[in-house]
């Protein structure tokens, strides 16, 4: 794996991001990579917005009418991406996080902001490089998988009893 551009943008003001929320991106993101024996340089972008701009871009890309929690825009096809002329770096698209869901959601599942937004992060990656999960099945199940064995590379899995 080559160098990982994160590029970091904190697009509302509904909550206050933990500190080091930007360092915890930039991990999940070189994790997921790693996992996935990513070759080359790669960028990616991640915004966090709240949850009047998710909705809104939920809508406009996929007529959606509700807030979701994170929102993936695939800049690759089939392992093939462009380019960035700038870097060479393989561009693999945008991840959107909606900030207030991702507190939500932490506080109904009983953990941390921090591994929230590790998980969405990881998950969105998995998207980009082309993973689905909306069949279902043995896709959603393998997403799954890669999903838990990167946050354990984090030191964020869900403890099981």
């Amino acid at each position: 794996m080559g160098k990982v551009k994160v590029i970091i943008s904190d697009n509302q003001k509904a909550v206050k991001l933990p500190s080091g929320t930007r360092f915890l991106v930039r991990k999940a993101c070189n994790a997921t990579l790693k996992v996935e024996k990513f070759e080359g340089d790669a960028e990616v972008n991640v915004t966090f917005v709240d949850k009047k701009e998710i909705h809104e871009i939920n809508l406009e890309f996929r007529n959606i009418d509700s807030p979701t929690d994170v929102l993936s825009f695939p800049l690759g096809e089939n392992g093939a991406y462009d380019t960035n002329p700038e870097n060479g770096a393989q561009m693999l698209g945008d991840v959107v996080i909606c900030a207030e869901k991702a507190f939500e959601q932490a506080d109904l599942y009983g953990h941390s902001a921090e591994r929230e937004i590790a998980y969405l992060t990881v998950h969105s990656v998995l998207h980009l490089l082309g993973y689905d999960h909306v069949d279902g099945g043995l896709q959603k199940m393998r997403m799954r998988e890669k999903e838990e064995t990167v946050l354990d590379l984090l030191g964020l899995s869900i403890i099981k009893d």
